[in-house]
């Protein structure tokens, strides 16, 4: 059982596992997680996330060593990305439609409008379809993502990064949305006239004062039965 300090995080923890669902990031597959301390992180129980239910208790994984029994095998993405970043306060591994079909193109968003600006300069793209099954591709792809927000999987969604479970969910909508507007850009040919924002332009646009992570949390975790 968990104690009552990380039981709050496992419900929170669901509650942003689930809206990921409903906002349709998610299908059948991905995971969610924060970090405890240094040396551990709980993980969502491995069901669709939009199914979880205030029952279904996540499970303690070591950032450094085997994952226990049950946990599924591209959590070790997860450790790869604690160890390296202790910034790192919780990961989501998503299936964003949008960007799924954006990636398959070999693209990921650029800086084209304000939601874009929070992964300037450009998004990393993991140039490889296939699952993440050991812990060098799961390294490897950690050492992608840097000091970033976001690595998109080719054909295969996306991680990212956050300081927090609420910013690691609002990140992964925007992450979306800037997808969303590539994919507008892309299809009406107007790529080349398009505009981008600036360095400046995203170091100024990519904040979350005025309560804009707040906002956004509230947004996508309305009605959910725990919150």
């Amino acid at each position: 059982m968990l104690d009552d300090l990380h039981s709050d995080t496992d419900r929170k923890l669901r509650v942003a596992a689930r809206a990921l669902g409903r906002a349709g990031l998610a299908h059948a597959y991905g995971h969610f997680s924060a970090r405890l301390d240094a040396g551990h992180f709980l993980v969502c129980a491995p069901k669709p996330m939009a199914l979880l239910e205030s029952a279904d208790q996540g499970t303690v994984v070591p950032v450094n060593g085997a994952l226990p029994d049950g946990v599924l095998g591209e959590v070790r993405i997860h450790q790869q990305i604690y160890a390296r970043r202790p910034d790192v306060g919780a990961v989501a591994r998503s299936m964003p439609p949008k960007l799924v079909s954006l990636s398959v193109l070999s693209r990921t968003p650029l800086p084209r409008h304000g939601f874009g600006s929070y992964f300037a300069p450009f998004v990393p793209l993991w140039d490889d379809p296939l699952l993440i099954r050991s812990d060098a591709q799961a390294g490897a792809l950690a050492e992608l993502i840097g000091d970033g927000r976001a690595v998109v999987m080719r054909g295969n969604g996306a991680v990212v990064a956050g300081d927090s479970i609420e910013e690691a969910l609002v990140l992964s909508w925007y992450l979306e949305d800037a997808a969303r507007v590539e994919l507008d850009v892309l299809s009406c040919g107007a790529a080349l006239l398009s505009k981008t924002l600036t360095q400046v332009q995203c170091e100024a646009r990519a904040t979350f004062s005025g309560r804009i992570l707040e906002r956004m949390w509230d947004y996508l975790c309305s009605g959910d039965c725990e919150r």
